[in-house]
């Protein structure tokens, strides 16, 4: 049967635009959270201003840049990026030979809890 190849693309650009709106929506309530809590929180526990909505944007941009902490996917150098399909995959790849070296490793790092 005969596809469309502009539906698909159609599609495609759909669910970008789509995931890009979200995205943006996802960003501009977690501003308003970051100024709603500090403003309910901080003002009374210490001395510290009030946050407009802008500060709360940047606060949250200043954040991504010191701490680095909203990643997508697999971070390069991780133990997951080299077996995207778990620990369960690796297990399944192994040899006997391999499975047996593997529980005695681990045998030897449990051994002081048994005492």
């Amino acid at each position: 049967m005969y596809r469309n190849p502009n539906k698909n693309s159609w599609t495609r650009k759909k669910r970008r635009a789509g995931l890009a709106l979200f995205f943006l929506l996802l960003v501009l309530a977690a501003g308003g959270l970051v100024q709603w809590l500090w403003n309910a929180i901080l003002p009374e526990v210490l001395p510290a201003k009030a946050l407009n909505y802008g500060q709360a944007l940047g606060l949250i941009i200043l954040c991504r840049i010191l701490f680095g902490s909203i990643r997508f996917g697999y971070r390069a150098g991780s133990p997951f990026s080299r077996h995207p399909q778990g620990f369960r995959g690796k297990w399944l790849n192994m040899s006997e030979e391999e499975r047996a070296a593997f529980k005695e490793q681990w045998r030897k790092r449990c051994e002081h809890r048994k005492e």
